[in-house]
């Protein structure tokens, strides 16, 4: 199998990042594994995806830190491949960590990932639903009864309307992907802050102003999806508990807080089962979920992270189960001869 990984600067990968796991497995099971940079692609005049990209030069490897180094190293091959001879191209690259001075990058994983479905490319997670996931409204196609009351506006007055009718206890953020910046939390002894904080976060355009779970006052749980389903592997679950910091309303695992092990229970799975049929139609082969409570806090559709932490916990390489899936999808083309469109294929 040749697949290639997208992600927003190989420069910048580090060894603890899900990218670099996956890429490790794949490569310690014989596959051809690529490195592709957002800036790296190109569209020839022959109407074929090519990218400089880069491979590890051996065959095993026994940590992630090892692989990346060699990712890294002089020796690593480089080399400007057909993207559309690949069998698989996962794209990982995270819109929300590009800064706006490349606002452009957050967009060329979908956009040449299009144009290899053309060549017979299998594409992870199906691009044109990326697309419509560019922002956090694609929460809001979600069953209401798994996440959050919310209200999207830009008039001050209905997201003011909105924070008192629950209990002046809201948490308010963009709807635009922008990280964890810009996030307020409203509070009845702050409520005179309230048209600050919506001006403040109005400015990068449309206010989602979400009412405050107290469970996720101290801690979250992130659990992994495949294919729709659980990602289960060895009779395991792929899922820890991130406790964060007692001042932090970031979500983001690498910043703030600490991780443990986390049992997942029936209401773990109930919001699972809930969100299923949503990503199947949509082809979204590889997702995280962050649920704190009986509630869907988020969802992470472009590069859910954090699988070492289930895997340090669990002590199974849940890495593996997800190559083994997209090797089986290759299985899949061969058999048929790609007789199923690629949303179908995401999640077969």
């Amino acid at each position: 199998m040749k697949i290639g990984f997208v992600v927003n600067d190989i420069a910048t990968e580090k060894a603890i990042y899900t990218t670099t796991r996956l890429g490790m497995t794949a490569v310690n099971r014989a596959h051809e594994v690529w490195f592709l940079s957002a800036s790296d692609f190109a569209l020839d005049a022959d109407d074929r995806v090519h990218a400089w990209a880069r491979s590890a030069p051996g065959k095993k490897y026994s940590s992630p830190a090892t692989f990346l180094k060699a990712i890294h190293s002089d020796k690593a091959h480089v080399e400007r491949i057909v993207v559309d001879d690949l069998d698989v191209l996962m794209l990982r690259n995270n819109p929300a960590s590009e800064s706006e001075r490349r606002a452009w990058a957050r967009t060329a994983g979908i956009n040449f990932g299009r144009v290899a479905l053309l060549g017979g490319v299998i594409v992870l997670n199906d691009p044109n639903a990326l697309a419509l996931a560019m922002d956090k409204m694609y929460l809001q196609l979600l069953p209401e009864a798994v996440r959050p009351r919310s209200v999207i506006s830009l008039d001050a007055d209905e997201l003011k309307a909105f924070v008192k009718e629950v209990g002046g206890n809201a948490v308010l953020k963009p709807l635009q992907g922008s990280g964890d910046r810009s996030i307020f939390r409203a509070t009845p002894s702050n409520k005179s802050n309230v048209n600050q904080m919506i001006e403040a976060v109005s400015r990068d355009g449309y206010v989602i102003a979400q009412e405050y779970l107290d469970a996720a006052d101290h801690s979250l749980t992130r659990m992994f999806l495949v294919n729709g389903e659980p990602l289960r592997f060895k009779g395991k679950y792929a899922a820890f508990q991130w406790d964060r910091t007692e001042d932090s309303l970031r979500q983001d695992i690498h910043v703030a807080g600490s991780t443990k092990q986390v049992k997942l229970t029936d209401t773990h799975m109930r919001i699972a089962e809930a969100v299923r049929p949503r990503l199947v139609q949509d082809g979204m082969f590889f997702v995280g979920l962050q649920i704190a409570g009986d509630k869907l806090l988020d969802i992470d559709v472009f590069s859910p992270g954090g699988l070492g932490n289930a895997q340090a916990f669990e002590k199974v390489n849940f890495s593996q189960r997800v190559i083994e899936e997209i090797e089986h999808k290759v299985d899949y083309v061969s058999f048929y001869k790609r007789r199923f469109d690629n949303v179908d294929m995401a999640t077969l």
